[in-house]
């Protein structure tokens, strides 16, 4: 079975950092990482950075400037570094990837972030 497989999910005090990871398990046939959503308790899940089909990157306004996405082709991943961490970013963290024209979820990683 493919999958979307993230870590590096924790619990931090404000203005601190975490690395999250995506990868790819099982068969890597067309399916490619790319981007983070995440979804507060009570909210809709929301972008939070992504690649886009022709490479570039999309970042939500609320976290410009703290949080960068990248990615290694080679090993078909997608991190998030985020730095300066508040507590208005806890939240469970997804990895979204692509297969064609599907899209694929991961099972999500909690960030905690206490003030």
């Amino acid at each position: 079975q493919v999958q979307l497989v993230e870590s590096g999910g924790g619990l931090v005090q404000a203005g601190g950092s975490l690395r999250l990871s995506c990868a790819v398990s099982g068969s890597i046939f067309r399916l490619k990482p790319m981007g983070w959503y995440r979804q507060a308790p009570g909210k809709q899940r929301e972008l939070v950075a992504t690649f886009t089909k022709d490479g570039s990157t999309n970042y939500a306004d609320s976290v410009k400037g703290r949080i960068t996405i990248s990615r290694d082709n080679a090993k078909n991943t997608v991190d998030l570094q985020m730095n300066s961490l508040k507590p208005e970013d806890t939240a469970v963290y997804y990895c979204k990837g692509l297969a064609g024209l599907f899209a694929v979820w991961g099972q999500g990683t909690q960030v905690s972030v206490s003030s």
